[in-house]
């Protein structure tokens, strides 16, 4: 599967809702579009073939990108990128974004009030060319409690400018804390094959329809560094990709897909030939003896 082109639509690991909004299990992940790695470290990428990734994603049936404001290094702004790429929007597309963290121009980030939110949820209604936005997270940063950030979202919520509301970084506390204030539809949080310390909200999500959208999929603990440079990889694991003539990225995001229909997965690229090869993982199936190999998260 690795080794040639994909015909695969982002359509073969099925769909799910996000409230009002229906996506493709499979979607992309804008962080990686601004540079070779997170932000500011490694070499910006060639901002043509940016764009052409994020016209080729929605070629092959990518209706649900993930950005944030908060992702530009010195020379790219994955939400500039993004508008100059899809604008204007196709109907079927949910771009989703997080708020909470914050950037100056220099780069320092910065840690939002929830004053401060209205002013980021406008930054990237602004940067992306829209008047509301599909799905908003906020992502928790050093808060025990949520109610006050996410109190703001739901204001922004009932104004117009936001049509969903999403949580990250987040506990099962934070979610309960969450939902007494406004609906949630999607949390993201850190979850992979080699780290799951939020096994509890994966089935947690699963019986209350909530979307669960892990971050660092394909990189686990070593960060997202790309589909080739995904750091060391586990003997079973490449057993398993050797089995299917896959590479480890896309059995990753196998295991990731069939860890529950309402799980959606979210790998991020800014090469060409790995978003089609990550896009063809929503049509790998793993056995459950494969399943059981890599390690089953404990519900």
């Amino acid at each position: 599967m690795n080794n040639r082109a994909t015909t695969v639509d982002a359509a073969a690991a099925g769909t799910w809702r996000l409230g009002d909004l229906t996506v493709n299990r499979v979607g992309l992940g804008a962080m990686r579009l601004t540079g070779s790695a997170a932000f500011d470290e490694g070499t910006p990428s060639e901002r043509g073939r940016s764009i052409r990734v994020l016209r080729r994603a929605v070629e092959l049936g990518v209706d649900h990108i993930d950005t944030a404001s908060f992702y530009f290094s010195r020379l790219r702004s994955a939400n500039e990128l993004i508008a100059t790429a899809l604008s204007p929007y196709p109907d079927h597309l949910v771009v989703a974004t997080k708020v909470g963290p914050g950037r100056d121009a220099s780069g320092t980030w910065y840690a939002a009030t929830p004053d401060q939110l209205r002013g980021q949820v406008e930054e990237n209604l602004r940067q992306l060319g829209r008047d509301h936005l599909d799905l908003v997270y906020l992502r928790r940063m050093r808060e025990e409690s949520v109610a006050e950030h996410f109190g703001a979202l739901a204001e922004l919520r009932e104004a117009g400018l936001i049509r969903q509301l999403g949580i990250s970084n987040a506990t099962a506390a934070h979610l309960a804390e969450a939902q007494a204030i406004a609906p949630v539809v999607a949390v993201q949080n850190r979850f992979d094959v080699d780290g799951r310390p939020h096994d509890d909200l994966l089935g947690l999500c699963a019986e209350q329809g909530i979307a669960f959208v892990p971050y660092f999929a394909i990189a686990g603990a070593g960060r997202e560094q790309g589909a080739a440079a995904a750091g060391p990889q586990s003997e079973r694991l490449l057993a398993v990709a050797r089995a299917h003539d896959a590479s480890p990225a896309q059995v990753r995001l196998a295991w990731t897909l069939q860890q529950g229909p309402h799980v959606l997965a979210i790998p991020g690229t800014g090469d060409p030939d790995h978003l089609e090869q990550n896009i063809a993982a929503g049509a790998l199936r793993l056995t459950a003896r494969e399943m059981r190999a890599l390690g089953a998260p404990d519900r």
